[in-house]
């Protein structure tokens, strides 16, 4: 009686075991979920639970952004004040080193004051930018930025584009509805015709999915997913090799300069209180090689001859320290795929050659558009829906974008030198144009820096200068050859903008381009 009084206790015991044992796993598990939920994690690495992680994410996440660069940042920022829940996710949030991206035109810190990110150019020692010189055989002219009617801190701005997109992120991480994550994105989650969010790695390894009724792919223009969601056609016209020269100064203090070398231009302009930029142009997409100290050799005996004196010294000295990179200047026109549940921006969108550094007053520009459409919408999951009103986003970015862009393509093509008469006489005619200054200069500018950056202004000055070149030609007597280099001068000028007239009128009245 006694042995089963013990044997019943010990089963008992056991079986008591058992059951606390099965509520504890069941209760962490519970409370891992719960977890999950308050910390506004979307996530599952569990085949057997995908379910349970999309729908999660679907009411956790608004708004996926792939890539924590300019557009980005800058999205991420902007939607996280209007409410909206998003997650960023960025292949390396380590600060960046790049050559480009350094100049903010002043048409793009207006928008950074519009989206309320000017204070991310302060204390990462700035430097304002006021205009332009322009060098050429000799002779130089200054171009002002038209800044009368604006408040004084209202100018360009050079930068480590590395401290930038730093000082975007923290602005942008600073809101708690808005998380940003280091992972890359390998693929989009589509079913049936829908973009349902993104599959992504992390650091080490592990496959993750992320769910949200809009994902906005924004991973810059090596991007990997754009094939997904526009035609892309890239293209390489040449490439910039990038020095930085210390401790001297620009012959006009706080601009940039562009010396028209041959075979293309030169670019300086300051990106700290004791460096300066130096962007040189090759033509094509091989460039010397550094190693071998071909290109050393190459930017001493072709470049140096054409600096102006006041830098050739600090020009010499770095080379010497040999911190010499390149990078592929790229153009790539903007042909998306209208896509319920996805949108495209910033340079894995649309991309421009970098001579005028338009690249970011066109990518804060399309925040600002994509912001204001927005806004009225509450309500994301209706996928269709969504994407019939987002298709008003690529007609509206239109005027902007087609303006800076077909600037840049068109003025790299004539700051080229080339043994073509016609080309030959739009180059000195583009610059002795400019040199007139007045309405002349400003016009051109406020174009170029995106404070007015209209079509019309833009056809109009683009002709402008071929007329001014034709004029020339004819007078004071014509002759055969010249009335001949004349009508090829207007035939290049007519080349270069029929691009934007074919984008541009495409989807509305030209008249809105006005």
């Amino acid at each position: 009686m006694v042995d089963q009084v013990i044997l019943g206790g010990v089963i008992a015991s056991l079986l008591g075991v058992v059951l606390l044992h099965h509520i504890r796993r069941r209760k962490v598990k519970g409370a891992s979920s719960m977890g999950i939920i308050q910390g506004n994690e979307c996530l599952e690495s569990s085949q057997n639970e995908m379910l349970s992680g999309s729908e999660i994410a679907t009411t956790s996440t608004d708004i996926i952004i792939v890539g924590a660069g300019v557009a980005g940042s800058a999205l991420a920022y902007t939607l996280g004040k209007e409410g909206r829940r998003v997650r960023v996710i960025e292949r390396d949030l380590s600060e960046p080193d790049r050559i480009v991206g350094e100049l903010l035109q002043p048409g793009g810190y207006l928008k950074l004051i519009e989206l309320g990110l000017d204070d991310c150019v302060k204390q990462i020692d700035s430097q304002q930018v006021f205009g332009y010189a322009l060098y050429k055989d000799g002779k130089n002219t200054r171009l002002s930025y038209p800044l009368e009617g604006f408040r004084s801190d209202v100018s360009g701005r050079g930068f480590h584009y590395g401290r930038f997109i730093q000082k975007m992120r923290e602005k942008a991480a600073s809101l708690p509805n808005v998380s940003l994550e280091q992972g890359t994105v390998t693929s989009l989650i589509e079913e049936k015709g829908t973009i349902k969010g993104v599959t992504y790695k992390t650091n080490d390894g592990q496959e993750l999915r992320a769910n949200a009724p809009l994902t906005v792919v924004c991973d810059g223009c090596f991007s990997n997913l754009r094939r997904s969601l526009c035609n892309p056609k890239v293209d390489i016209p040449s490439c910039f090799v990038g020095l930085v020269l210390e401790n001297c100064d620009l012959p006009y203090l706080n601009h940039g300069h562009v010396i028209l070398a041959d075979p293309s231009p030169i670019l300086f302009y300051p990106i700290s209180s004791n460096e300066i930029r130096c962007l040189v142009d090759v033509p094509g997409q091989k460039v010397p090689s550094i190693p071998n100290g071909d290109m050393a050799q190459y930017l001493k005996s072709v470049v140096a001859p054409q600096i102006p004196p006041e830098l050739y010294t600090s020009f010499i000295s770095a080379i010497d320290k040999g911190n010499i990179r390149t990078m592929h200047n790229r153009s790539m026109p903007a042909a998306p795929y209208p896509t319920p549940g996805a949108l495209l921006m910033g340079d894995a969108f649309n991309m421009r050659h970098p001579l005028t550094g338009g690249g970011m007053t066109v990518a804060l520009s399309d925040v600002v558009v994509l912001r204001d459409l927005l806004r009225p919408l509450r309500d994301l999951h209706d996928a269709s829906a969504l994407c019939r009103y987002l298709e008003s986003f690529y007609t509206l970015r239109k005027p902007v974008a087609s303006t800076i862009n077909t600037l840049a393509g068109a003025l790299y093509k004539v700051f080229c030198a080339s043994p073509d008469p016609a080309r030959k006489e739009m180059r000195q005619a583009c610059f002795d144009y400019l040199s007139l200054g007045g309405v002349f200069s400003n016009g051109p500018i406020a174009l170029l820096s995106g404070l007015n950056p209209r079509p019309l202004s833009l056809v109009l000055h683009f002709f402008a200068v071929a007329i001014f070149g034709v004029g020339r030609l004819l007078l004071p007597f014509p002759s055969l050859n010249r009335v001949w280099i004349g009508a090829r001068l207007i035939s290049v000028c007519a080349h270069l903008y029929t691009p934007f007239l074919v984008t541009s009128t495409r989807n509305y009245s030209f008249f809105y381009l006005i």
